[in-house]
């Protein structure tokens, strides 16, 4: 990744403030459909988005949340909790 990739600072966010958290969100290869949600995971086929929500929080602050929540089942038959962060603009994956 070069330098100024929104993923790129959404990894270093990552890795600043969640070493060491159990279930820590992981940055994530996404692909999705026109309307936005979540077909291939980390290239991984999506076989069914069984939930999706939206956190809009601490909007007021200097570090905002806007974030929407998918929770999906792979072709493995994992369960995965993905999300887009709108601030970071890029996608990390928890395990559901």
């Amino acid at each position: 990744m070069r330098a100024g990739d929104p993923r790129a600072a959404g990894i270093d966010a990552v890795r600043r403030g969640v070493a060491g958290r159990l279930n820590a969100p992981r940055p994530a290869i996404v692909e999705t459909s026109p309307g936005g949600e979540p077909r291939v995971v980390d290239r991984e086929l999506v076989m069914v988005v069984r939930e999706e929500w939206r956190v809009v929080d601490r909007w007021w602050t200097d570090e905002p949340v806007d974030r929407r929540y998918f929770e999906v089942v792979l072709e493995s038959g994992r369960n995965v909790c993905v999300y887009r962060d709108g601030e970071q603009r890029c996608w990390f994956t928890q395990r559901a």
